[in-house]
This record gives structure tokens, C-alpha cells and sequence, in this order.
């Protein structure tokens, strides 16, 4: 079967390994200027390297859907420059999952496959959708819901070894990012980890640089630059994360079900 994700983002390459190493083929949406925080485990590289690994799997840049087909073909995962996923009329998916994590709808209809899945708030399954994977992080993380709503985001990023929203690096200001840190990068709090526009970007915990933006990436006051993890496990900055594999789970099981895969 073929699923287009919309994203290629460190949620959407979670859920692209897990319904690639259960047979499905893959083709992945992005913007041209991928603005991925955890860039080392994100697919959404290959837009800007060509092919971009994860794991032990492969993604590939394809310039236009047509180039789609050979790709897949090779055993690998497709990735297309499309931003407003225009390439689903011309695929004709058997699934299509939005992992855009937008907290909104930016234009998925359930009219676009058999089977529309979208991961987080901002759906209603059974409305705008068939399906909808939870993905705050807690007791229900990765759960289908075929009727009704996610639950709401709170703007607090989840738990994660006693700290939630100190983990997150924000610009200071609107303008250019510049990256003084690499991911995987101990570092300590009250230390820079990029600039915007002169103004420090600032760790408020001491751990591991899980993800940064790329240097020379525009930002506005506020926006998501870093994630810094407590936890200090150099490695998990090269593999999915449990909340990206629990909602590709999710999105596996809702796709295998809905498409009577399971059957």
C-alpha cells in the first residue's frame, strides 16, 4: 500500500519507519526550507543533502512525483518538495497521514484517500478525518481515536526527566539564527547555544543538545530553536524517539484497520 505523509519532521519520520518496516511504501511531503529542530533524526534532510538516513532506513529526494515510482522501487523512502501536498491527486494513496503537528488543519481533506489519518489537535475523527493518533505524552500517547478530538494543546512540552518547558530553546527576537552548538553537544545552563540577531539563545537546564535549527534559519520571537534533553544519552540523538514511534504506531494500526489490511 502506499501512504503519503504530510512532514517529514521527527514525529513524521517515526511514523514513516514504522509503516516502512511494516510493507508499506512511503512517500513524504516538506517544505523547500525544512525547518526541523531534531535534524538528525528528521527525513526532511534529504531536501537538503539529496538522500538523508535514519536509522536503517533511506529517504530520498525526488524532483517530481513522476520520479516517485523508481525510488520506491529501489526500496527507499520518497520525499517531494511540496508543500501543499499537491502530489496526492497524481499518486492516488491508498493513506494519507498528516504529521505536520500544525495544532490545525492547513488543507487535508478526508476526501484526499480512503483512508486521511492526522496525528494531534486540531481534528475531529469521524469529521475531518477518519482517524485521529494522540500525541501528548502521557497515558494515552499513540492512542487511535475514531471519534472526536486529540486532546488540546497546552503550549507545555512534555516530561522528560523532571523537566518540560525548560527543554526548549525559543528565539529572542524575530530575524536570523546563527547555530554556536552542534546537535549532540553537552552543554550547561545559562550557556548559548545559537544567536538571533546578537541576542543569546540560552539553555535553561544542563544536559544533551537533542536538536537546534539550522544556521542561517529565519525565526520570529519566540519560535521553537532547540531541545535540550536531561537525560544526557548521546545516542538517542540519532534514533527515533518513543513519542515519534508511539504515534507511528498509531498511525500503523489506524492504517492497517482502516484499510482492512487487519482482515
Amino acid at each position: 500500500m502506499l501512504i503519503v505523509i504530510k512532514g517529514a519532521g521527527d514525529l513524521a519520520t517515526g511514523t514513516a519507519l514504522r509503516l516502512y518496516r511494516a510493507g508499506f511504501q512511503v512517500v513524504m511531503t516538506e517544505l523547500p526550507h525544512p525547518t526541523s529542530i531534531r535534524r538528525t533524526v528528521c527525513f526532511s534532510q534529504a531536501v537538503i543533502y539529496g538522500s538523508y538516513r535514519v536509522e536503517d532506513v533511506t529517504a530520498r529526494l525526488a524532483p517530481s512525483p513522476d520520479q516517485v515510482w523508481e525510488i520506491l522501487k529501489n526500496g527507499e523512502i520518497a520525499v517531494l518538495c511540496d508543500p501543499e501536498a499537491a502530489c496526492i491527486r497524481q499518486l492516488h494513496p491508498d493513506v494519507v497521514a498528516d504529521i505536520i503537528l500544525a495544532k490545525r488543519n492547513l488543507g487535508t481533506r478526508i476526501t484526499d484517500a480512503p483512508v486521511v489519518i492526522a496525528a494531534g489537535p486540531g481534528f475531529t475523527a469521524g469529521v475531518d478525518w477518519h482517524a485521529v493518533v494522540e500525541t501528548m505524552r502521557g497515558h494515552y500517547l499513540g492512542r487511535v481515536i475514531l471519534e472526536g478530538c486529540a486532546q488540546p494543546n497546552t503550549n507545555i512540552p512534555g516530561l522528560i526527566g523532571g523537566f518540560a518547558g525548560e527543554r526548549v530553546l525559543r528565539a529572542p527576537a524575530d530575524g536570523i539564527f546563527r547555530q554556536l552548538k552542534e546537535i549532540g553537544d553537552l552543554v550547561k545552563a545559562g550557556e548559548a547555544a545559537g544567536t538571533v540577531e546578537g541576542q543569546p539563545v540560552i539553555c535553561q537546564i544542563d544536559g544533551v543538545l537533542r536538536g537546534i535549527l539550522a544556521d542561517k534559519t529565519p525565526v520570529y520571537k519566540g519560535m521553537k530553536s532547540g531541545d535540550v534533553d536531561p537525560r544526557c544519552e548521546i545516542r538517542h540523538c540519532y534514533c527515533a524517539s518513543d513519542k515519534a514511534l508511539a504515534v507511528g504506531g498509531g498511525v500503523l494500526e489506524a492504517a492497517m484497520r482502516l484499510t482492512g489490511a487487519l482482515r
